[in-house]
Protein backbone atom coordinates (compact mmCIF):
# COMPACT_ATOMS: atom_id res chain seq x y z
CA UNK A 1 0.00 0.00 0.00
CA UNK A 2 2.87 2.35 0.75
CA UNK A 3 4.09 2.01 -2.85
CA UNK A 4 0.64 2.94 -4.18
CA UNK A 5 0.52 5.99 -1.92
CA UNK A 6 3.95 7.12 -3.12
CA UNK A 7 2.90 6.64 -6.77
CA UNK A 8 -0.30 8.59 -6.14
CA UNK A 9 1.61 11.42 -4.45
CA UNK A 10 4.12 11.52 -7.32
CA UNK A 11 1.28 11.66 -9.84
CA UNK A 12 -0.34 14.55 -7.95
CA UNK A 13 2.99 16.38 -7.76
CA UNK A 14 3.54 16.00 -11.51
CA UNK A 15 -0.06 16.91 -12.30
CA UNK A 16 0.24 20.21 -10.42
CA UNK A 17 3.31 21.15 -12.43
CA UNK A 18 2.86 19.46 -15.84
CA UNK A 19 -0.89 18.72 -15.97
CA UNK A 20 -0.13 15.05 -16.70
CA UNK A 21 -3.71 13.94 -15.98
CA UNK A 22 -5.08 16.43 -18.51
CA UNK A 23 -2.46 15.35 -21.03
CA UNK A 24 -3.39 11.69 -20.42
CA UNK A 25 -7.06 12.47 -21.10
CA UNK A 26 -6.35 14.52 -24.23
CA UNK A 27 -3.87 12.05 -25.77
CA UNK A 28 -5.09 8.69 -24.41
CA UNK A 29 -8.24 7.94 -22.42
CA UNK A 30 -10.43 10.64 -24.04
CA UNK A 31 -8.78 10.58 -27.45
CA UNK A 32 -11.59 8.84 -29.32
CA UNK A 33 -10.89 6.53 -32.24
CA UNK A 34 -13.59 5.24 -34.64
CA UNK A 35 -14.60 1.71 -33.81
CA UNK A 36 -15.05 0.89 -37.50
CA UNK A 37 -11.42 0.64 -38.60
CA UNK A 38 -9.27 -2.32 -39.57
CA UNK A 39 -5.68 -3.41 -38.92
CA UNK A 40 -4.35 -1.06 -41.62
CA UNK A 41 -4.81 1.83 -39.19
CA UNK A 42 -2.12 0.28 -37.00
CA UNK A 43 0.56 0.92 -39.63
CA UNK A 44 1.44 4.28 -38.08
CA UNK A 45 2.35 2.65 -34.77
CA UNK A 46 4.17 -0.16 -36.59
CA UNK A 47 6.17 2.50 -38.44
CA UNK A 48 7.04 4.29 -35.18
CA UNK A 49 8.09 0.97 -33.58
CA UNK A 50 10.29 0.11 -36.59
CA UNK A 51 11.90 3.55 -36.41
CA UNK A 52 12.62 2.81 -32.74
CA UNK A 53 14.34 -0.44 -33.74
CA UNK A 54 16.41 1.48 -36.30
CA UNK A 55 17.47 4.02 -33.65
CA UNK A 56 18.51 1.36 -31.14
CA UNK A 57 20.36 -0.82 -33.68
CA UNK A 58 21.96 2.30 -35.19
CA UNK A 59 23.37 3.31 -31.78
CA UNK A 60 25.03 -0.09 -31.39
CA UNK A 61 26.46 0.07 -34.94
CA UNK A 62 27.69 3.61 -34.30
CA UNK A 63 29.98 2.32 -31.55
CA UNK A 64 32.18 0.49 -34.09
CA UNK A 65 31.61 2.24 -37.43
CA UNK A 66 34.48 4.33 -38.83
CA UNK A 67 33.39 7.27 -41.07
CA UNK A 68 36.60 7.14 -43.10
CA UNK A 69 36.90 5.98 -46.72
CA UNK A 70 39.89 3.80 -45.81
CA UNK A 71 38.21 2.17 -42.82
CA UNK A 72 34.42 2.28 -43.38
CA UNK A 73 34.09 -0.89 -45.49
CA UNK A 74 36.17 -3.04 -43.14
CA UNK A 75 34.49 -1.61 -40.02
CA UNK A 76 31.11 -2.78 -41.35
CA UNK A 77 31.98 -6.06 -43.07
CA UNK A 78 34.71 -7.38 -40.78
CA UNK A 79 34.70 -5.61 -37.40
CA UNK A 80 30.93 -5.44 -36.89
CA UNK A 81 30.06 -8.68 -38.70
CA UNK A 82 32.91 -10.88 -37.38
CA UNK A 83 34.69 -9.40 -34.38
CA UNK A 84 31.96 -7.72 -32.34
CA UNK A 85 29.70 -9.99 -30.29
CA UNK A 86 26.25 -10.02 -31.92
CA UNK A 87 27.38 -7.27 -34.29
CA UNK A 88 25.87 -9.29 -37.14
CA UNK A 89 22.49 -9.22 -35.36
CA UNK A 90 22.41 -5.45 -35.03
CA UNK A 91 23.43 -5.02 -38.65
CA UNK A 92 20.72 -7.44 -39.81
CA UNK A 93 18.12 -5.62 -37.70
CA UNK A 94 19.21 -2.29 -39.15
CA UNK A 95 19.24 -3.54 -42.75
CA UNK A 96 15.91 -5.37 -42.56
CA UNK A 97 14.34 -2.45 -40.67
CA UNK A 98 15.47 0.01 -43.35
CA UNK A 99 13.63 -2.00 -46.02
CA UNK A 100 10.53 -2.86 -44.01
CA UNK A 101 10.07 0.73 -42.88
CA UNK A 102 9.43 1.68 -46.51
CA UNK A 103 7.07 -1.25 -47.04
CA UNK A 104 5.05 0.05 -44.06
CA UNK A 105 5.22 3.63 -45.38
CA UNK A 106 3.86 2.59 -48.79
CA UNK A 107 1.06 0.53 -47.18
CA UNK A 108 0.25 3.51 -44.94
CA UNK A 109 0.28 5.91 -47.91
CA UNK A 110 -1.96 3.87 -50.17
CA UNK A 111 -4.32 3.08 -47.28
CA UNK A 112 -4.72 6.83 -46.79
CA UNK A 113 -5.36 7.32 -50.51
CA UNK A 114 -7.88 4.46 -50.66
CA UNK A 115 -9.94 5.73 -47.73
CA UNK A 116 -9.60 9.45 -48.58
CA UNK A 117 -7.81 10.25 -45.33
CA UNK A 118 -6.25 13.37 -46.88
CA UNK A 119 -9.55 15.18 -47.54
CA UNK A 120 -11.87 17.63 -45.78
CA UNK A 121 -9.77 19.16 -43.03
CA UNK A 122 -7.14 16.41 -43.01
CA UNK A 123 -4.77 18.00 -45.54
CA UNK A 124 -2.08 18.68 -42.92
CA UNK A 125 -2.15 15.03 -41.85
CA UNK A 126 -1.28 14.09 -45.43
CA UNK A 127 1.33 16.84 -45.91
CA UNK A 128 3.13 16.03 -42.65
CA UNK A 129 3.04 12.33 -43.60
CA UNK A 130 4.59 13.10 -46.98
CA UNK A 131 7.20 15.19 -45.17
CA UNK A 132 8.02 12.05 -43.18
CA UNK A 133 8.32 10.09 -46.43
CA UNK A 134 10.87 12.59 -47.75
CA UNK A 135 12.80 12.58 -44.46
CA UNK A 136 12.89 8.77 -44.36
CA UNK A 137 14.02 8.74 -48.01
CA UNK A 138 16.89 11.10 -47.24
CA UNK A 139 17.77 9.03 -44.15
CA UNK A 140 17.80 5.81 -46.20
CA UNK A 141 19.94 7.34 -48.96
CA UNK A 142 22.48 8.75 -46.50
CA UNK A 143 22.64 5.38 -44.71
CA UNK A 144 23.19 3.55 -48.00
CA UNK A 145 26.42 5.51 -48.43
CA UNK A 146 27.95 4.42 -45.11
CA UNK A 147 29.07 0.81 -45.88
CA UNK A 148 31.22 2.34 -48.64
CA UNK A 149 30.78 -0.57 -51.02
CA UNK A 150 30.61 -0.41 -54.81
CA UNK A 151 26.90 0.41 -54.96
CA UNK A 152 27.24 2.96 -52.13
CA UNK A 153 29.88 4.83 -54.09
CA UNK A 154 28.25 4.71 -57.51
CA UNK A 155 24.70 5.32 -56.32
CA UNK A 156 26.06 8.36 -54.47
CA UNK A 157 27.80 9.49 -57.66
CA UNK A 158 24.63 9.15 -59.77
CA UNK A 159 22.19 10.71 -57.29
CA UNK A 160 24.38 13.73 -56.53
CA UNK A 161 24.91 14.25 -60.26
CA UNK A 162 21.17 14.94 -60.52
CA UNK A 163 21.82 18.27 -58.78
CA UNK A 164 23.77 19.42 -61.84
CA UNK A 165 20.37 20.25 -63.37
CA UNK A 166 20.85 18.47 -66.70
CA UNK A 167 21.80 21.03 -69.36
CA UNK A 168 22.30 23.65 -66.65
CA UNK A 169 25.52 21.79 -65.81
CA UNK A 170 25.58 23.16 -62.26
CA UNK A 171 28.53 20.97 -61.32
CA UNK A 172 29.69 23.57 -58.81
CA UNK A 173 26.60 22.73 -56.77
CA UNK A 174 27.36 19.00 -57.06
CA UNK A 175 30.94 19.55 -55.85
CA UNK A 176 29.63 21.70 -52.97
CA UNK A 177 27.32 18.88 -51.86
CA UNK A 178 30.08 16.27 -52.14
CA UNK A 179 32.81 18.47 -50.72
CA UNK A 180 35.02 17.18 -53.54
CA UNK A 181 34.97 16.43 -57.27
CA UNK A 182 33.99 12.82 -56.59
CA UNK A 183 32.53 11.01 -53.55
CA UNK A 184 35.39 10.84 -51.05
CA UNK A 185 36.14 11.50 -47.38
CA UNK A 186 34.23 14.79 -47.12
CA UNK A 187 31.24 13.18 -48.86
CA UNK A 188 31.21 10.20 -46.48
CA UNK A 189 31.55 12.25 -43.28
CA UNK A 190 28.81 14.69 -44.39
CA UNK A 191 26.35 11.90 -45.07
CA UNK A 192 27.39 10.21 -41.82
CA UNK A 193 26.48 13.39 -39.92
CA UNK A 194 23.15 13.64 -41.75
CA UNK A 195 22.34 9.99 -41.09
CA UNK A 196 23.11 9.87 -37.37
CA UNK A 197 22.08 13.38 -36.26
CA UNK A 198 20.17 15.86 -38.42
CA UNK A 199 17.79 13.53 -40.25
CA UNK A 200 16.79 11.47 -37.17
CA UNK A 201 16.01 14.74 -35.38
CA UNK A 202 13.92 15.87 -38.37
CA UNK A 203 12.06 12.53 -38.40
CA UNK A 204 11.29 12.71 -34.67
CA UNK A 205 10.00 16.28 -35.09
CA UNK A 206 7.82 15.28 -38.05
CA UNK A 207 6.41 12.27 -36.16
CA UNK A 208 5.32 14.63 -33.36
CA UNK A 209 3.83 17.03 -35.93
CA UNK A 210 2.08 14.18 -37.75
CA UNK A 211 0.50 12.89 -34.54
CA UNK A 212 -0.52 16.44 -33.60
CA UNK A 213 -2.25 17.02 -36.94
CA UNK A 214 -3.91 13.60 -36.55
CA UNK A 215 -5.23 14.47 -33.07
CA UNK A 216 -7.22 17.59 -34.01
CA UNK A 217 -9.53 16.50 -36.89
CA UNK A 218 -9.51 12.88 -35.65
CA UNK A 219 -8.61 9.85 -37.74
CA UNK A 220 -10.78 8.77 -40.66
CA UNK A 221 -12.83 5.56 -40.65
CA UNK A 222 -13.62 2.85 -43.18
CA UNK A 223 -16.85 4.48 -44.39
CA UNK A 224 -15.63 8.09 -44.26
CA UNK A 225 -18.48 8.90 -41.87
CA UNK A 226 -18.24 12.26 -40.12
CA UNK A 227 -19.63 12.67 -36.59
CA UNK A 228 -18.79 14.30 -33.26
CA UNK A 229 -16.54 11.75 -31.57
CA UNK A 230 -16.81 13.21 -28.07
CA UNK A 231 -20.60 13.49 -28.35
CA UNK A 232 -20.85 9.87 -29.51
CA UNK A 233 -18.84 8.75 -26.48
CA UNK A 234 -21.03 10.80 -24.10
CA UNK A 235 -24.25 9.38 -25.59
CA UNK A 236 -22.93 5.85 -25.07
CA UNK A 237 -21.87 6.59 -21.49
CA UNK A 238 -25.34 8.05 -20.77
CA UNK A 239 -26.99 4.89 -22.13
CA UNK A 240 -28.77 6.77 -24.96
CA UNK A 241 -27.31 4.51 -27.67
CA UNK A 242 -26.80 0.73 -27.54
CA UNK A 243 -23.35 0.72 -29.10
CA UNK A 244 -20.63 3.35 -29.20
CA UNK A 245 -19.16 4.37 -32.54
CA UNK A 246 -15.84 5.22 -30.88
CA UNK A 247 -13.30 3.64 -28.54
CA UNK A 248 -10.60 5.32 -26.41
CA UNK A 249 -7.09 5.32 -27.86
CA UNK A 250 -5.71 3.89 -24.61
CA UNK A 251 -6.06 1.14 -23.62
CA UNK A 252 -8.61 -0.20 -26.16
CA UNK A 253 -7.26 0.88 -29.55
CA UNK A 254 -3.67 0.69 -28.31
CA UNK A 255 -4.22 -3.01 -27.51
CA UNK A 256 -5.18 -3.56 -31.16
CA UNK A 257 -2.00 -1.75 -32.23
CA UNK A 258 0.07 -3.93 -29.91
CA UNK A 259 -1.48 -7.10 -31.36
CA UNK A 260 -0.72 -6.01 -34.94
CA UNK A 261 2.83 -5.06 -33.90
CA UNK A 262 3.26 -8.51 -32.33
CA UNK A 263 2.36 -10.20 -35.62
CA UNK A 264 4.56 -7.76 -37.54
CA UNK A 265 7.62 -8.40 -35.36
CA UNK A 266 7.25 -12.14 -35.89
CA UNK A 267 7.78 -11.42 -39.60
CA UNK A 268 10.48 -8.86 -38.82
CA UNK A 269 12.66 -11.23 -36.79
CA UNK A 270 12.01 -14.15 -39.14
CA UNK A 271 13.58 -12.01 -41.88
CA UNK A 272 16.39 -10.86 -39.55
CA UNK A 273 17.45 -14.44 -38.77
CA UNK A 274 16.63 -16.32 -41.97
CA UNK A 275 16.25 -13.98 -44.98
CA UNK A 276 18.27 -10.85 -44.19
CA UNK A 277 20.03 -11.07 -47.59
CA UNK A 278 17.08 -9.40 -49.36
CA UNK A 279 18.03 -6.16 -47.60
CA UNK A 280 21.71 -6.30 -48.59
CA UNK A 281 22.82 -5.81 -52.19
CA UNK A 282 25.56 -8.34 -53.08
CA UNK A 283 27.37 -5.70 -55.19
CA UNK A 284 27.82 -3.65 -52.02
CA UNK A 285 30.01 -6.37 -50.52
CA UNK A 286 32.78 -5.24 -52.88
CA UNK A 287 34.82 -2.24 -51.61
CA UNK A 288 34.15 1.10 -53.31
CA UNK A 289 36.29 1.57 -56.42
CA UNK A 290 36.02 4.81 -58.38
CA UNK A 291 37.82 3.21 -61.36
CA UNK A 292 35.45 0.24 -61.73
CA UNK A 293 31.88 1.07 -62.71
CA UNK A 294 29.26 -1.65 -61.96
CA UNK A 295 27.45 -3.03 -65.02
CA UNK A 296 24.12 -1.78 -63.70
CA UNK A 297 23.73 1.01 -61.13
CA UNK A 298 20.40 1.10 -59.29
CA UNK A 299 19.06 2.31 -55.94
CA UNK A 300 17.35 0.27 -53.24
CA UNK A 301 13.93 -1.23 -54.11
CA UNK A 302 11.94 1.54 -52.43
CA UNK A 303 13.38 4.16 -54.83
CA UNK A 304 13.11 2.08 -58.01
CA UNK A 305 9.71 3.43 -59.11
CA UNK A 306 10.95 7.03 -59.21
CA UNK A 307 14.29 5.94 -60.71
CA UNK A 308 12.42 4.23 -63.57
CA UNK A 309 10.55 7.49 -64.25
CA UNK A 310 13.94 9.14 -64.79
CA UNK A 311 15.44 6.52 -67.14
CA UNK A 312 13.26 6.39 -70.30
CA UNK A 313 13.48 10.09 -71.15
CA UNK A 314 16.19 12.42 -72.41
CA UNK A 315 18.55 14.04 -69.91
CA UNK A 316 16.50 17.21 -69.26
CA UNK A 317 13.03 15.71 -69.67
CA UNK A 318 13.94 12.79 -67.42
CA UNK A 319 15.19 15.16 -64.72
CA UNK A 320 11.99 17.22 -64.89
CA UNK A 321 9.85 14.05 -64.76
CA UNK A 322 11.86 12.78 -61.79
CA UNK A 323 11.47 16.09 -59.93
CA UNK A 324 7.70 16.16 -60.52
CA UNK A 325 7.37 12.54 -59.34
CA UNK A 326 9.02 13.49 -56.03
CA UNK A 327 6.48 16.22 -55.22
CA UNK A 328 3.26 15.19 -56.98
CA UNK A 329 1.96 13.12 -54.05
CA UNK A 330 2.08 16.29 -51.90
CA UNK A 331 -0.54 17.77 -54.24
CA UNK A 332 -3.06 14.94 -53.84
CA UNK A 333 -5.42 16.79 -51.43
CA UNK A 334 -5.65 19.67 -53.91
CA UNK A 335 -5.91 17.62 -57.11
CA UNK A 336 -8.72 15.42 -55.77
CA UNK A 337 -11.76 17.65 -56.33
CA UNK A 338 -14.39 15.20 -55.11
CA UNK A 339 -16.70 16.27 -52.23
CA UNK A 340 -16.74 12.70 -50.91
CA UNK A 341 -14.72 11.27 -48.03
CA UNK A 342 -15.28 7.60 -48.74
CA UNK A 343 -13.36 4.44 -49.66
CA UNK A 344 -12.30 4.20 -53.29
CA UNK A 345 -14.70 1.28 -53.85
CA UNK A 346 -17.62 3.74 -53.52
CA UNK A 347 -16.16 6.54 -55.63
CA UNK A 348 -16.84 5.65 -59.25
CA UNK A 349 -13.90 6.35 -61.58
CA UNK A 350 -11.58 7.07 -58.67
CA UNK A 351 -11.71 3.35 -57.83
CA UNK A 352 -10.08 2.56 -61.18
CA UNK A 353 -7.64 5.46 -60.79
CA UNK A 354 -6.45 4.11 -57.43
CA UNK A 355 -5.82 0.57 -58.64
CA UNK A 356 -4.21 1.81 -61.89
CA UNK A 357 -1.84 4.03 -59.86
CA UNK A 358 -0.94 1.23 -57.42
CA UNK A 359 -0.27 -1.30 -60.21
CA UNK A 360 1.69 1.30 -62.21
CA UNK A 361 3.99 2.06 -59.24
CA UNK A 362 4.58 -1.69 -58.74
CA UNK A 363 5.41 -2.16 -62.45
CA UNK A 364 7.78 0.84 -62.33
CA UNK A 365 9.50 -0.74 -59.30
CA UNK A 366 10.08 -4.04 -61.12
CA UNK A 367 11.28 -2.31 -64.30
CA UNK A 368 13.68 -0.08 -62.34
CA UNK A 369 15.67 -3.11 -61.14
CA UNK A 370 16.22 -4.47 -64.67
CA UNK A 371 19.19 -3.32 -66.79
CA UNK A 372 18.14 -0.94 -69.60
CA UNK A 373 19.33 -3.28 -72.36
CA UNK A 374 16.17 -5.21 -73.21
CA UNK A 375 13.96 -3.34 -75.72
CA UNK A 376 10.73 -4.88 -74.41
CA UNK A 377 11.41 -3.94 -70.78
CA UNK A 378 12.53 -0.45 -71.84
CA UNK A 379 9.22 0.01 -73.68
CA UNK A 380 7.22 -1.21 -70.67
CA UNK A 381 9.16 1.23 -68.47
CA UNK A 382 8.44 4.13 -70.84
CA UNK A 383 4.71 3.32 -71.03
CA UNK A 384 4.51 2.99 -67.24
CA UNK A 385 6.29 6.32 -66.72
CA UNK A 386 3.98 8.10 -69.18
CA UNK A 387 0.93 6.45 -67.59
CA UNK A 388 2.03 7.72 -64.17
CA UNK A 389 1.73 11.33 -65.35
CA UNK A 390 -1.44 10.70 -67.37
CA UNK A 391 -3.11 9.40 -64.22
CA UNK A 392 -2.14 12.50 -62.23
CA UNK A 393 -3.32 14.82 -65.01
CA UNK A 394 -6.65 12.96 -65.19
CA UNK A 395 -7.25 13.00 -61.42
CA UNK A 396 -8.86 16.50 -61.11
CA UNK A 397 -11.20 15.78 -64.03
CA UNK A 398 -12.45 12.38 -62.90
CA UNK A 399 -12.95 13.53 -59.29
CA UNK A 400 -14.63 16.84 -60.18
CA UNK A 401 -17.37 14.97 -62.05
CA UNK A 402 -17.93 12.62 -59.10
CA UNK A 403 -21.46 12.77 -57.65
CA UNK A 404 -21.88 13.49 -53.95
CA UNK A 405 -22.74 10.31 -52.01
Amino acid sequence: MAHFEKAKNLNEWLDQRLAVNTLKKVMQTEYWIPKDINFLWAMGMVLAATFGMLLVSGIFLLMYYKPDTNLAFDSVNYTIMSEVGYGWLWRHIHGVGASLVFLIIYIHMFTGIYYGSYKKGRELIWLSGMGLFVAFSAEAFSGYMLPWGQMSYWAGMVITNLFSGGSLEAYGLVEWIRGDYVPADAFLTRFFMLHVLLLPLAIIGLIVLHFGTLRIPHVNNQEGEEFDYAESAELYKAGKVKESKVIPFSPVFLSKDVFVMGVYFLLFFYLVFYHFEFAMDPVNFDPADGLKTPAHIYPEWYFLWSYEILRPFSKDLGLIAFAIAQVIFFMLPFLDRSPNVAPASRRGLFKYWFWAMLIDVIVLTFMGKLPPTDALFATIGLISAVLFFVLWIALPFITKSEKKL
